[in-house]
């Protein structure tokens, strides 16, 4: 047979300096890959996600928006935050819209681009947020191997969903924070208990960057994600509901500076009454790498 050729993009994702924030594959047109060789491609890459651009008619895509598959080293998503922004800031480099769709798993996700301090700057909007399940503190420190103090009782440990699942644990230190050494497969029997998938989001008050909100970490079967914007749009919507963060009011996530790779997240949320809505979540992308794969 003979040799196909996909041209691929390497972006730095939530940050506007190379060789930070969270790694992104994206194939520019995957026409002609199965699903297992998408899979085996996202094993090749070894990132936390690879995306695949499928190109339709330019009609159908003004209507129904850019087709878009996520894939983890071992699974297909539904949504993922920073790929979502990743994929569509690199759509917007081909394009003069300032608001590029994604149709993904999920549905149709948009995401809004502007100029922000001489830099292009993508904000997404995320589903609406369905609150779940609160978890007891003793449990989920007794998981963590922490004394329950640990973590912070003024506020609730509770599952949030814009698209994807994330359990928001909130913790008192962020030096404690810092330290935690926990495995996936720690965790992965009380999280089955949650749901299929099911993740932690630690977070906490205390931050590095005095201009931050929260400083956050998401542990995961492929090792720590150096920034995790489903989880951060969950997090908009948790942080909104219990006061954290003021409707409405832009805040900032920072993430993955334990992997020394520094994200900047920024978020916010509306409120309706008693509802959160309106959930949001930006930040910027550089291209750090533009390849080929022979097969």
């Amino acid at each position: 047979m003979p040799k196909r050729k996909f041209s691929f993009v390497q972006l730095d994702v939530f940050t506007s300096r190379p060789l930070e924030g969270n790694q992104l594959a994206v194939f520019s047109d995957a026409r002609g890959l199965s699903d297992d060789e998408m899979q085996k491609l996202a094993r090749e890459t070894n990132l936390s996600e690879t995306t695949y651009i499928l190109p339709r008619d330019a009609d159908v895509e003004q209507r129904e928006g850019h087709k878009v598959r996520i894939f983890t080293v071992s699974e297909e998503l539904p949504f993922a935050g920073h790929p979502t922004l990743g994929t569509a800031w690199y759509l917007r480099q081909h394009s003069s819209s300032d608001e590029i769709v994604l149709d993904l798993k999920v549905g149709k996700i948009a995401v809004r681009f502007a100029q922000r301090n001489g830099l292009l700057f993508g904000e997404m909007r995320q589903a609406e947020p369905q609150f779940g399940a609160t978890h007891p503190h003793a449990a989920v420190a007794k998981v963590l191997g922490l004394p329950v103090a640990e973590l912070d009782e003024n506020l609730p440990i509770q599952t949030v969903s814009t698209g994807m699942p994330f359990t928001m644990v909130p913790f008192r230190s962020l030096t404690t924070l810092q330290k935690l050494n926990v495995s996936w497969h720690q965790m992965a029997p009380y999280l089955a208990t949650i749901g299929n998938p099911a993740f932690f989001y630690f977070v906490c008050r205390e931050t590095v960057d005095p201009h931050a909100a929260l400083h956050a970490r998401m542990i995961f079967y492929n090792g720590e994600d150096p920034a995790t914007g489903s989880a951060a749009g969950c997090c908009a919507a948790w942080a909104v509901r219990h006061g954290v963060l003021a409707p409405e009011a832009q805040g900032l996530i920072e993430q993955g500076m334990e992997t020394r790779r520094p994200s900047f997240i920024y978020i916010r949320a509306g409120k309706s009454g008693d509802a959160v809505t309106n959930v949001r979540v930006g930040g910027h992308v550089v291209q750090v790498v533009d390849g080929e794969v022979t097969m």
